[in-house]
């Protein structure tokens, strides 16, 4: 089950270059949200919603935290959003990860993949290892929220520039021999997850991965579909005007009507 309608920001942050993190209230669809899931928000002047992980949901609040990266004009206008505005959404969408009690998990977010590891470190508390991956300092997010999740946080930067050097890979593999976890969650980019799904089925562990690359192709395919559209009617439009039909504007974004 889902909702859909528009939501006040009730918080609005810059967490790093080209990445936001904003704060919805919206009590319905709160109660219904699970870790994992995401939802499909819609940027003013754009036909084709962009689909955004839930990072964190607070049910006692009635919120729930939207991060998100600048990838294209719709997420950029997205940003342009302020808190006190409201925003278009339609949450929540796909499988969220089950809690299972008493078990121990180990996350593995690489990138923006990071976040929606956020809401699941919460729901297993103490149970939880949370090991995030960046390119450098400049890049990494969310640290304060996964060392708050209750459980131990570990941060791996490409270039050693903050945490440890390397890959969550080698991370992930120290902390299975310290410590098997029963389940493995991860997200972010295909490799990462390749490498990730190799290491669990060789430790026996059950795992379950979230693909950005296939979010990310989702998204560049919407916005083809967009653009393809967009083509089509500046094509009718010129043919139209070419062979002499009258034309009218019907809004200021430039919808048009083609009279007999």
């Amino acid at each position: 089950m889902y909702k859909q309608g528009k939501y006040q920001i009730v918080s609005k942050k810059n967490l790093a270059k080209g990445i936001f993190d904003v704060e919805i209230l919206c009590p319905e669809i709160a109660e219904l949200a699970q870790p994992g899931q995401f939802a499909q928000v819609a940027a003013e002047g754009f036909f084709l919603r962009r689909p955004i992980s839930i990072c964190d949901i607070d049910k006692a609040k009635g919120t729930i935290r939207l991060v998100f990266e600048i990838r294209g004009k719709g997420t950029e206008k997205l940003a342009d959003l302020c808190k006190g505005q409201l925003i278009d959404i339609i949450a929540p969408l796909g499988k969220g990860f089950k809690v299972l009690e008493g078990k121990k998990i180990v996350c593995v977010g690489g990138g923006i993949g990071v976040p929606p590891m956020v809401g699941i470190a919460k729901a297993y508390g103490e149970n939880a290892v949370a090991i995030s991956g960046f390119r450098n300092m400049a890049a990494v997010i969310l640290q304060d929220d996964l060392q708050a999740a209750g459980g131990k946080a570990i941060l791996c930067t490409d270039d050693g520039s903050a945490g440890r050097k390397g890959f969550v890979t080698d991370a992930l593999t120290e902390q299975i021999a310290a410590d098997k976890p029963d389940i493995i969650v991860a997200c972010g980019p295909m490799v990462m997850l390749r490498n990730v799904a190799k290491i669990a089925e060789a430790n026996g562990i059950r795992e379950k991965v979230r693909k950005e690359k296939e979010e990310k192709e989702a998204e560049e395919r919407k916005k083809k579909e967009e653009e393809a559209k967009k083509l089509e009617e500046e094509s009718r439009l010129a043919e139209a005007i070419k062979s002499g039909k009258r034309v009218a504007y019907i809004d200021k974004k430039g919808n048009f009507e083609i009279l007999k």
